[in-house]
């Protein structure tokens, strides 16, 4: 990373709000109010317990997601739907051509008669209801895609605005209150958004970092490469949101993958393996194998809870005794089904969110009021 840290910026609240003039880490904290608000608006719109898809056995599960922090979540729900679910997920950028009666699209949007991707989503939403789709429309009630739905919709509206990148937890709640009324996994939304508020609270802007886990990995990120590599395919979704969020707002360019690929990323492996050497205080720059380049720093995602999994962390310390471990380590939620892996894959979400939030802010990067450019757009939430 180019840009300089400032260290002493994230132990010093009152500073560190003032440079936060766009109020970044207030909207991500509102996550779990997200969540509740959603999930209720949800309700309303007929998503849920004898609503219109109570019942129902969709041939197919379309996320329809923009590219970003968007698709990345959609990613991560996908996965936690893969081990059990009796129909295909399928995520992408545009409505499929086969769409039918039988199938169930969810969808996101902003509102916005400016944005070209808000009027892509128009059309894929125009495609849907005209196909006879069952679509949940999550977003303002104005704007290019509801015009579209023409009232074929269940319009989800949250009511909690959300800026751009940063209503990741609006989304979540609008796909797996759609995904709880198919009887796809069964998610407690008001244990999601409890543990959402406990970690903005844990991680929140006046703890110190060895107190905040957010505020901690945007220090151990600080000046490195990261390298997010998920233990199995629901932590890997979850690293590659990782990545995107640390690109969009820290300015870092992060790799993202599975723990078993390491070996497909070999020269990535040997750096790691020399710069925990590197990283010492008695390391000389001048004899760095990575010549110019940042050292990394690996941390290891992991949502699930059980033994296997324990057993591939621990290989992994044993590999790169500097890597972190990403992962809930302050609450038993309680079991390893797929509703409890979302609510800690949620929670996990968060935390990468405030820890990009942190190091974009103490590198300078992000802070600046909306209003004069810097962060253009209102997110769906």
């Amino acid at each position: 990373m180019s840009a300089v840290l400032d260290e002493a910026l994230l132990e010093d609240t009152g500073r560190l709000l003032d440079t936060d003039r766009a109020g970044l880490l207030r909207v991500a904290a509102t996550a779990g109010a997200q969540v509740r608000a959603t999930w209720a608006a949800a309700v309303e719109a007929g998503v849920g317990s004898q609503g219109a898809l109570d019942g129902l056995r969709p041939r197919a599960l379309v996320l329809l997601a923009r590219a970003g922090t968007e698709q990345a979540a959609a990613r991560l729900v996908a996965a936690l739907l893969a081990p059990t679910c009796p129909c295909p997920v399928v995520v992408s950028g545009v409505a499929p051509p086969w769409l039918g009666p039988l199938d169930v699209v969810v969808v996101s949007h902003r509102g916005s008669d400016q944005d070209p991707a808000d009027a892509q989503v128009a059309e894929a939403v125009d495609r849907a209801v005209r196909r006879g789709s069952h679509v949940v429309l999550t977003g303002p009630a104005d704007g290019p895609a509801p015009a579209a739905a023409a009232g074929r919709a269940m319009q989800v509206v949250p009511r909690i605005p959300g800026l751009d990148g940063l209503s990741t937890a609006t989304e979540l709640a609008a796909t797996l209150a759609t995904t709880r009324a198919l009887g796809l996994l069964d998610v407690d939304g008001e244990a999601l958004a409890d543990r959402l508020d406990d970690e903005a609270e844990r991680s929140g802007p006046r703890h110190e970092a060895f107190v905040a886990p957010a505020k901690a990995l945007a220090l151990r990120f600080a000046e490195h490469t990261p390298l997010l590599w998920g233990t199995d395919p629901v932590a890997t979704a979850l690293a590659g949101y990782g990545a995107v969020v640390l690109a969009a707002h820290a300015g870092v360019v992060a790799h993202a993958g599975p723990l078993s690929g390491a070996s497909a990323v070999p020269a990535l492996a040997t750096r790691l393996v020399a710069g925990a050497a590197a990283d010492s205080i008695f390391a000389d720059p001048f004899d760095d194998p990575g010549g110019d380049a940042p050292p990394l720093r690996l941390a290891v995602v992991t949502v699930r809870e059980d033994l296997g999994t324990r057993r591939v962390v621990e290989e992994a310390a044993h590999r790169w005794p500097s890597a972190d471990v990403l992962e809930i380590d302050d609450v038993d939620l309680g079991g390893d089904s797929p509703g409890q892996d979302a609510v800690r894959a949620g929670v996990l979400g968060l935390r990468l969110d405030l820890a990009a939030l942190y190091l974009g802010l103490a590198t300078g990067t992000v802070g600046a009021d909306p209003a004069e450019g810097a962060r253009p757009g209102v997110g769906a939430g």
